[in-house]
């Protein structure tokens, strides 16, 4: 069976209960995770064989990050372990027309501090067949890039899938260098490359052709999103399909979700959902790739049906409070096949 691997931080959350914001709450509600152990939780909920490699301080709050992931069935033995404190994030969950916010404490978090030959990738990457990083890890510290950089050369050297999902992070990459150069670099080891208009911008000056993004509201245009797709693929020749998320906001409580796939000859269009009562829209894009990583395995020759099944799995993470998508397949192909009533099973 397929295994995975997926590499960064995991970090505490701390979220006022409810709506409320920071300033009128007594007390926070913890949950632990990030974009790649996210992706992780999935593919464990789907059955997939998955490993989340980080590093983790040698203390009580470390042990309860760990203990999150053995919960979800996730792997955990080539975890490491060092530094001082684990990072956290706070998250003010906004609604209707006040946005979220997210304030980083992460600076000298164990993952921050990680130097490259720390992990032996060699031994990581043993009957591994996917390796799944994002643009949060090398936006966090030098020495977060350095191992990620080494991460993907030795997957490459050894034949296995390589996949990232670009997450553009404005309040990281605050460590003096340029992303473009480093995402550049990360980016060219890559098979499959998730990312949105603001990633491709960002990060290599890409840019829908002919379409102001900023004008778009709840009416996101798949087509416009081909140049992209086009640009992408002649940036990273080995990238096989290059695929974006469409997210149409309304307003903080209601979005339109959809995506895209472009596999250098064909885009694929995924239904468009609307989304309206979100619960908790953090790890949306983490739980859409969690998605996409189980169809790509499950349906290789089925990229459309790949996609739906990754754009449904998200969908239904917004129903879902904390930072990872707690479904089943079965709950995912229900959607999939138009059953979206929510009605009791009994």
């Amino acid at each position: 069976m397929n295994k995975v691997v997926t590499f960064g931080e995991i970090m505490l959350r701390l979220s006022p209960p409810g709506f409320l914001r920071f300033s009128q709450t007594n007390s926070f509600d913890v949950v632990y995770g990030g974009g790649e152990s996210n992706v992780a939780v999935s593919l464990a909920n789907y059955g997939i064989p998955v490993d989340f490699v980080t590093r983790l301080p040698k203390n009580d709050i470390g042990e309860c990050a760990l203990m999150e992931m053995r919960k979800r069935g996730v792997g955990v033995d080539k975890i490491v372990f060092g530094g001082d404190r684990l990072g956290i994030y706070f998250l003010e969950t906004g609604a209707v027309s006040r946005g979220s916010k997210v304030i980083y404490d992460r600076a000298h978090s164990a993952m921050a501090e990680i130097q490259k030959g720390m992990i032996d990738w060699d031994f990581v990457f043993d009957g591994v067949s996917w390796f799944h990083w994002t643009g949060i890890t090398p936006a966090i510290s030098q020495g977060a890039a350095d191992a990620c950089l080494e991460a993907v050369q030795t997957a490459k050297k050894r034949g296995i899938t390589v996949s990232t999902d670009l997450n553009y992070r404005a309040k990281l990459w605050k460590y003096g260098v340029e992303p473009e150069a480093i995402m550049t670099e990360l980016t060219s080891y890559c098979d499959i490359i998730l990312g949105n208009e603001e990633d491709a911008e960002k990060h290599f000056g890409i840019k829908p052709e002919g379409l102001d993004i900023t004008t778009q509201g709840e009416h996101v245009k798949a087509e416009a999103f081909l140049s992209v797709c086009k640009q992408m693929m002649k940036k990273f020749p080995y990238a096989k399909k290059v695929i974006t998320t469409l997210r149409g906001s309304i307003s903080a409580s209601h979005n339109t979700w959809a995506g895209v796939l472009y596999d250098g000859k064909k885009m694929y269009k995924s239904p468009e959902y609307q989304i309206t009562h979100i619960v908790d829209r953090v790890g949306g894009g983490d739980s859409f790739m969690g998605g996409l990583i189980y169809g790509l395995l499950n349906y290789p020759n089925d990229d459309q049906k790949a996609l739906n099944f990754a754009v449904a799995a998200s969908c239904l993470k917004h129903t879902i409070m904390g930072d990872a998508n707690l479904v089943t397949v079965e709950e995912v192909e229900k959607l999939m096949g138009g059953d979206a009533s929510g009605r009791v099973a009994r």
